[in-house]
């Protein structure tokens, strides 16, 4: 078979170059190994950013949260819980680094507010009075479930077609060029495509690897354990540089707390350890003491850093959560486009990115629509048919 492009990667970013694609008259096909959302997407803390969270240490990628976090807000409301979310500094916390952040926000345009502590507990009861002062920011909750099978109910319906449980088996290169992929599973085909974008996420090494091409990775495995939510109803951050168990999220009657950074080998094999989870509830506790509560349920993400930089792989917290978008035409596999790193939060962005890219190849001259065009609704019936015919595999929901 022959599609003008071949996505490879069904979670956010996939499914969003999909539907990007799609909306610009170029003939795709998106493969994935499993069902939608199976790897990063559908097991992160599910947090609409509002930048905050880098505003000091990333200015650019901070900026490109809230702008996003606006867009999403526009075009995906169903998928959204408009909760806010709170930087909290305990006592005991660097007062200093509360200043740079706030300082940091008011610089990209952001609506914040300063709280003191019983300002703080008078919206947040829960909050523990140890904190002294806290910093309101426009975050929220966003469904990963269902923002991806609205996205590729979208991207379907503009032309694209999708296939799950068809994982890629071969990339094959001939004179410098990428010419086809092997398909295994339910497509159970040779696909010819003049572009392949890969978007497999922390897979993306082992997926360009198949056309003898590098891309140097560092995923890092992340646990998220829910508890019964004891009444937060906000996203509540803990005002420190990035750390284990800073974040406590509200989703779906419990509350999600976050989260570690481990280097892993493997990301289909790596170790979950018992000490990872108590220490996540523990630091979460010290912001909100009611969740430390029964474990209602845990899971484990791997976040798809890309590390070129060999000395940065021995501490996975600095590398950049951007995006990185990779042509292999230098690299002897021209027609190979790799999307990797970013977040949730901005996958519409690197969507159009790598889009852009793949429509300057082919000569072709369209323009994003995907900013402006809304998504459908979860109980419109082309996404229920989607999670029932290509299912969905998201513990995060």
């Amino acid at each position: 078979m022959h599609t003008t492009v071949l996505v490879v990667g069904g979670g956010a970013t996939g499914v969003g170059v999909a539907r990007d694609l799609a909306l610009r008259g170029v003939d795709t096909t998106l493969v994935e190994r499993g069902a939608l959302a199976a790897g990063t997407t559908g097991r992160s803390h599910g947090v609409l950013h509002s930048g905050a969270r880098y505003a000091e240490a990333d200015p650019d990628d901070a900026a490109a949260c809230l702008a996003e976090n606006r867009v999403l807000r526009d075009i995906a409301p169903d998928c959204i819980d408009e909760t806010g979310g709170y930087f909290l500094q305990l006592d005991g916390d660097d007062p200093s680094y509360f200043e740079r952040k706030r300082e940091a926000c008011d610089s990209l345009g952001m609506a914040v507010e300063t709280l003191s502590g019983d300002a703080l507990r008078d919206r947040v009861p829960e909050a523990n009075p140890r904190v002294e002062r806290a910093l309101a920011v426009p975050d929220g909750v966003v469904s990963p479930a269902t923002l991806v099978l609205a996205t590729a109910a979208a991207a379907r319906e503009a032309g694209a077609a999708l296939h799950t449980h068809s994982p890629v088996e071969d990339v094959h290169v001939a004179d410098g060029r990428v010419t086809g992929v092997t398909v295994g599973g339910r497509l159970d085909a040779r696909v010819e495509a003049d572009v392949v974008v890969n978007a497999t996420g922390p897979w993306a090494g082992r997926c360009a690897a198949l056309a003898g091409v590098d891309v140097p990775m560092a995923p890092t495995r992340g646990v998220m354990v829910a508890v019964d939510n004891p009444g937060v109803d906000a996203v509540l951050n803990r005002c420190r540089p990035p750390d284990d168990g800073d974040i406590v999220v509200p989703r779906d009657g419990t509350a999600v707390l976050g989260t570690t950074s481990v280097a892993v080998d493997d990301p289909d094999d790596f170790e979950r350890t018992q000490s990872e989870i108590e220490r996540t509830v523990a630091e979460c506790a010290a912001m909100c003491p009611a969740v430390d509560a029964e474990v209602r349920d845990t899971y484990w993400g791997v976040r798809p850093l890309y590390a070129p930089d060999e000395a940065e792989r021995d501490d996975a917290r600095k590398i950049s959560r951007g995006f990185a978008l990779l042509d292999h035409a230098a690299d002897g596999a021209a027609g190979l486009v790799t999307v990797v790193g970013g977040k949730l939060t901005t996958y519409r962005r690197m969507a159009e990115a790598t889009a852009d890219r793949v429509c300057e190849r082919l000569g072709v001259d369209a323009e994003c629509r995907t900013a402006e065009q809304a998504l459908p609704a979860s109980d419109d019936p082309a996404v229920a048919d989607l999670r029932a015919t290509l299912g969905v595999d998201a513990p995060a929901n």
